[in-house]
This record gives structure tokens, sequence and C-alpha cells, in this order.
């Protein structure tokens, strides 16, 4: 069995990291909007403090943040890779690469499908959702109706877009 490290200790999880994280965010905000006053650093902190210890205190307001936090940290790694793999695909014109117009487009729609798709798989929802989508007593007259409706705007399109020539 791995052993625990001093960041996994439940004091630290439970106590030590959602105070400080109160404290700083309250903090910041008194100082930045300046509620107590101009220059009142003490104040601001002691105030902060109290806020951060009654948070920790309270069961509700904690355990909201902790999962809050654990969903944060996903949407960014979710967004780095997204740009990430969007900076590859749209480059400036000093760097190489200048990708314009329909492709640039069609490589963000893809990007983000793929993003979407890893997410779901990494999520281990894949299996659930494929169920739901495909395999429901509705599934069959839904997906009916969307091609449908995407030949539909399909013909729409062309016929606006080339009505002229």
């Amino acid at each position: 069995m791995a052993q625990e490290t001093i960041l996994q200790h439940w004091i630290f999880t439970q106590f030590i990291l959602p105070f400080l994280l109160m404290f700083a965010l309250v903090f910041a905000i008194l100082e930045k909007s300046k509620i107590l006053g101009e220059d009142k650093k003490q104040v601001n902190a002691i105030v902060a403090f109290v806020i951060g210890v009654i948070f920790v205190g309270a069961i509700f307001p904690k355990q909201f943040v902790e999962n809050l936090i654990l969903f944060l940290t996903i949407a960014l790694v979710v967004l780095f890779v997204f740009l990430l793999l969007y900076g590859f695909v749209v480059s400036d014109k000093e760097k190489g690469l200048v990708v314009e117009g329909w492709m640039k487009w069609s490589a963000v729609v893809l990007i983000t499908v793929a993003v979407i798709i890893a997410v779901i798989w990494a999520a281990g929802v894949d299996s659930e959702l494929y169920d739901f989508l495909f395999n429901s007593s509705w599934s069959n007259t839904i997906w009916t109706n969307v091609a449908f409706i995407a030949v539909l705007v399909g013909v729409v399109i062309f016929v606006l877009k080339y009505k002229g020539e």
C-alpha cells in the first residue's frame, strides 16, 4: 500500500487548504474593494481570518467548495488541452503555418468534438451514454427525425446559397 504524504493528510486537505483558499479570496476581495477603508490590511486580514475559520467549521460550504475545486481542476485541464490543440491548428504568420477560412473553423469543430469525446471517455460514462442515445426505446424514432431535419437544413442552405447562380 502506498504511503500517505503530508499533502494527502486529512488535516491538510480538510482544514488547511480550504482555510487558505477562503482566507486568500476574502482578503483579496476586501483589499480590492476597500470596503473597510483605505490601507486597512490588518483589519482585512482579521476579517478574512475569521471568515476562513467559520468556513472551515461549517460542513456544507466546505464540501461544496471541495467538489467545486475538483470540477474546476478538470475543467482547466480540458480547457488547456483545447487551447493547446487550437494553437497547433491556428498559428500566426510569423510562426509559419496559416490556416484560414473554412479549414480553420472545421478544425475548431473537430477539436471541440474530440475534446468532448475525450472528456466523456475519461469520465467513464461512454457506455451509459451510448446505451441512452442508441439503445433506448425512443432512439430509432428520434435519430430518424434528426437525420431528416439535417437533410432539410442542408437543402435549404444549399438553395439559399446558390439561388442566384
